[in-house]
């Protein structure tokens, strides 16, 4: 998957710490689908397995993702490169305004 060494290039000019640490998840999961995906001839299992592999803390959110998941799942197992870059890049976009919609939710503090 030549998103991989493109993800792993982008780490070793990324500034934020917290940013490289996000593309080196990305990376571990990129991995455990390319292992996933030669494991599992069946798509339709391929995409619940893949869904499940830490998307989210604990995958308690990852439904939240499916619209953009689904497909990148799909492109994954088809091994279709294009397709896989437009659908991470969806997948990409829709997790960062997640994690940015939680990051910038007033927490309620007390006697305040």
């Amino acid at each position: 998957m030549r998103l991989i060494p493109e993800l792993e290039a982008h780490i070793a000019r990324e500034e934020s710490l917290f940013q490289a640490q996000l593309l080196r998840e990305d990376i571990a999961r990129l991995r455990r689908l390319e292992a996933l995906a030669a494991q599992t001839p069946e798509v339709e299992a391929f995409v619940r397995a893949g869904a499940k592999i830490g998307w989210t803390p604990g995958d308690a959110r990852t439904a939240e993702l499916r619209e953009a998941l689904e497909p990148f799942l799909r492109a994954v197992h088809a091994r279709d490169e294009d397709g896989i870059v437009e659908a991470w890049n969806a997948l990409h976009r829709l997790r960062m305004e997640r994690l940015l919609g939680c990051l910038s939710t007033p927490v309620p503090r007390p006697g305040g």
